[in-house]
């Protein structure tokens, strides 16, 4: 009896959750609050084009958007002077993932540092008698604790050379596309858009995985250029999706290169490194294969559902497979868009809904350390045993949004419908940014004071579904915290 209880107890819940994970969650949560007000301020007090300024709310939603690379818009894009669209430019690269890993990682070396430091001060006084049998063994843990510190020093430079090196290139390439070809640079000219502003600004808000474009239209403007699509697809995935798996490849260069050992320690010992996005040889390809057969299968279902539709009018042969294949690898996470969203048809952004809701690590054969899981159940904190699952929380926040917007619901049901709110809050919360915007021309009862504008759907909503749509976006930001949240919810 007494020893099944003390089995049965080590299930039970423990009312302090980890204490690492806890404080990281805060602090990474106080870090996008304080760059969203930072960047809010920004907006506010900077000009911009138009003589008409923005509301202080939208303002500072458009700030969260950029700063957790949500890319939700209420405000078009083009009301933004050059000096503000460089400061979104400032706030997609340091809410980026890539961005805050590494800052993570300088976090790392040097708490190690201190806490290494700190242990040689504290050491008690050896006897002589000890020193020759414990002289082998302090020597091989230094030595351990070494090439562990140096290889996490490494591998924060190797994360900040890919970065640059990625921005860099990518700066490069969109500049020149831009200067020599006569479309596409008549496009940002006719609206007053600086060539090195667009091209910063787009790299880096793929990269980042935002969506963000300098243009009210996003990437339609540009649907018939496919060498630029061409040319900003890699990043959709080098900055997200495929980051791991690159990274990796890198490092196995550098070390060919090098022949260093800490890139060999950090090729071996990628759990013991704590990057979350340095992954097993095995992992990357199993991560590999999966991205590439989502993009696979959202290819030839956009194609068969939408290739004679009005969305592909205009568009040749060659021009149809670059858009399309632009427009479905943007769907998973970075949510650029050379096609209007909502013409697309609803079988398609069900399609859509679910790859945003996939987290970008998803692989088609997941790898588990099976020798953590017991430890990990038997270690639950009472928070982690109340809180609900990734999807419980965004059917709260969709009925929550469908509170608030009760009355368009009723009275505008073409362009309020749960199936837009839905595919808006999983949007947000994917951190993609897609969105089917908002037609007068949908409207059941003509509004003559409506006007069209290149906004998303949710900057037609109220405030107040607007501020939920914020916490979604903060929640998606920092999803990685709870991905294992509602195991302890048995349904029998």
């Amino acid at each position: 009896m007494k020893n099944n209880f003390a089995k049965n107890s080590q299930h039970l819940c423990t009312f302090f959750p980890n204490k690492f994970q806890f404080n990281n969650f805060f602090i990474q949560l106080f870090y996008f609050i304080l760059l969203s007000l930072f960047g809010y301020l920004g907006l506010k007090f900077s000009n911009p084009r138009s003589s008409i300024k923005p509301n202080d709310f939208d303002l500072f939603y458009t700030s969260v958007s950029a700063s957790t690379v949500s890319s939700m818009t209420s405000i078009e894009m083009e009301v933004f002077s050059n000096p503000q669209l460089i400061l979104l430019t400032f706030l997609m690269l340091l809410g980026g993932e890539v961005f805050t890993s590494m800052l993570q990682l300088f976090l790392d070396r040097f708490f190690n540092f201190t806490q290494n430091h700190s242990l040689k001060n504290e050491s008690p006084p050896i006897n002589i008698y000890q020193i020759e049998l414990t002289q082998s063994d302090d020597n091989n843990i230094y030595n351990k604790d070494k090439i562990k510190y140096n290889s996490l020093r490494y591998l924060s430079y190797v994360v900040l050379a890919y970065l640059i090196i990625i921005h860099f290139f990518g700066f490069r390439f969109v500049t020149l596309y831009l200067a020599y070809i006569p479309s596409a640079k008549h496009v940002l000219k006719n609206k007053g858009i600086k060539i090195e502003t667009f091209s910063l600004f787009t790299i880096v808000s793929t990269f980042a995985s935002c969506g963000y474009v300098p243009t009210n239209e996003n990437m339609i403007v540009f649907k018939k250029n496919s060498g630029l699509l061409l040319l900003i697809l890699p990043h959709t995935l080098l900055g997200n999706t495929l980051y791991p798996s690159c990274l990796r490849l890198f490092i196995t260069l550098l070390k060919n290169v090098t022949k260093r050992e800490e890139f060999s320690y950090l090729l071996k010992n990628t759990k013991e490194m704590g990057y979350d996005h340095l992954l097993s040889p095995l992992h990357c390809w199993n991560l590999v294969v999966t991205v590439f057969g989502f993009i696979v299968i959202q290819f030839v279902l956009f194609c068969s559902l939408e290739w004679s539709s009005k969305t592909m009018e205009g568009l040749n042969l060659y021009q149809k497979v670059v858009a399309s294949l632009f427009q479905v690898t943007n769907a998973r996470h970075s949510g650029e868009s050379v096609f209007d969203i909502s013409t697309i048809s609803s079988a398609i952004l069900v399609l859509f809904i679910v790859m945003m809701y996939l987290p970008p690590y998803t692989t088609f054969l997941p790898v588990r350390d099976h020798t953590n899981i017991d430890v990990k159940r038997d270690q639950k904190s009472l928070v982690e045993c109340l809180v609900f699952s990734q999807l419980s929380y965004l059917v709260i926040f969709i009925i929550l949004i469908c509170i608030t917007e009760r009355q368009s619901l009723k009275e505008d049901p073409l362009n309020f419908n749960v199936l837009n709110i839905t595919l808006e809050v999983i949007s947000a919360y994917g951190n993609v940014g897609l969105s089917t915007g908002y037609s007068c021309s949908r409207q059941l009862k003509a509004d003559p004071m409506c006007k069209d504008s290149w906004i998303g759907f949710s900057g037609r909503w109220s405030t107040r579904g607007k501020f939920i749509l914020i916490l979604v976006m903060f929640f998606g930001r920092l999803k990685k915290f709870n991905m294992n949240g509602g195991k302890a919810w048995h349904l029998s």
